[in-house]
């Protein structure tokens, strides 16, 4: 029987989102402009999804392109801009398949079950667990809320997935743990906690993990959701710890903002997903994977890599001296390439909010006292200046 609606006058849209009092209607590079015409510094860059900036000039107009042509296929088809992708990301990383989604919890979701799989299938441990670890972010399916290991978001959703065990990060007493753990599966990880407060990880903690998988024969699962393409400085950041991981996940910039994610993984483990195991009847369509083909290829044309770098040398630098001009107000500046988190003594919201009413400027935060800063990889010195100056002035009257 149906249920009569609401009288109530409430509004259409699920308020599963503390917004902002603003409506952006339109970007490029690095600003936003919002209904009423004013524009903003937007150092979110759409929570590490726009590392082009907005509405890149060569994302753009391959779509436009692909407007024109195809904007929908079945997965039962082959689709030329799929392939292309494949064989461009498989190239640019240690992974040989790849398996298209929609989002950063697809990606995620896909590679926990084909870990299930390869445990099943390989390891003969149908019971086992994948271990994450505390502080984590995987996202908010029912597995990946499962593997995010933060009781904020699993709270009310219960009963969890099964199959899950969390420890320390950074703590060699978790490397142990996984060697006396005859039940653990894979292991699955972040190379810098970004919703966990930006915490990069202990290159030799992670060498150890690596190391005690591989002994082990069981897969390393590095999610870079938020770090890959590009956004610590390498295309992915797992580089920057001399490990290769048996399947990776990327979403976010893969797209410059069209919704895509992927998950990648060696032959040894790709190759149990045969026709009729996993599927997705949006994955890897046309225009989704013309986008990511479009970005990679203006990382290539134009040096990106290179951009971010030299930005996050410079921005790091001026947070540092902040840091060193308010030491009472800023107590760490962390992170990785242009995923920068800031301790503050005040509520790090009301510095968001400080910054986006008083100076038009846009940034995140990553816990109670922690600002997460997201540029666009390809902003430049004028704009970090602007942030600074912004910043300083909110400190200063704190």
């Amino acid at each position: 029987m149906l249920k009569t609606k609401s009288e109530e006058k409430i509004a259409p849209v699920m308020a599963a989102y503390g917004r902002f009092p603003i409506t952006i209607e339109k970007g490029k590079g690095s600003y936003v402009w919002d209904s009423e015409g004013t524009k903003y510094l937007d150092f979110t860059a759409g929570i590490a999804v726009l590392a082009l900036g907005h509405v890149p000039d060569a994302v753009e107009e391959a779509l436009k392109k692909q407007l024109d042509t195809l904007w929908h296929c079945s997965n039962l088809y082959h689709i030329a801009p799929q392939e292309k992708l494949a064989e461009k990301l498989t190239g640019l990383t240690c992974c040989d398949q790849a398996f298209f989604c929609n989002s950063g919890a697809e990606a995620n979701e896909g590679a926990i079950k084909l870990a299930r799989r390869y445990a099943n299938l390989v390891l003969g441990k149908p019971e086992g667990h994948i271990v994450t670890f505390n502080h984590s972010f995987h996202g908010r399916t029912l597995a990946t809320m499962t593997a995010t290991a933060q009781e904020k978001i699993q709270s009310g959703f219960g009963p969890l997935v099964p199959g899950f065990k969390y420890l320390s990060y950074n703590d060699d007493a978790s490397v142990q743990a996984i060697i006396d753990d005859e039940d653990c599966i894979a292991v699955m990880l972040e190379m810098v906690q970004g919703e966990g407060g930006v915490i990069p990880a202990d290159k030799t903690w992670v060498q150890k993990l690596a190391a005690v998988s591989k002994d082990k024969g069981i897969p390393l699962i590095v999610d870079e959701v938020q770090t890959g393409m590009g956004r610590t400085g390498t295309l992915f950041a797992y580089e920057q710890y001399g490990i290769e991981p048996d399947i990776l996940t990327v979403a976010k910039a893969l797209g410059s903002g069209i919704p895509i994610g992927a998950f990648l993984a060696k032959k040894h483990v790709s190759e149990l997903f045969t026709p009729g195991t996993h599927g997705s009847t949006f994955g890897g369509n046309p225009f989704s994977t013309t986008a990511g083909v479009a970005t990679i290829e203006a990382f290539e044309k134009q040096d990106v890599l290179a951009q971010c770098l030299k930005n996050a040398k410079y921005l790091t630098q001026k947070l540092n001296d902040l840091k060193e001009k308010y030491a009472k107000k800023l107590t760490a500046v962390r992170g990785l390439g242009l995923l920068l988190g800031v301790e503050t003594a005040a509520p790090a919201i009301d510095v968001v909010n400080e910054l986006r009413e008083k100076h038009h400027v846009l940034i995140l935060t990553a816990g109670k006292h922690v600002l997460r800063i997201l540029p666009p990889l390809v902003t430049n010195e004028a704009e970090i200046d602007q942030f600074i100056a912004a910043f300083d002035d909110v400190l200063k009257e704190q």
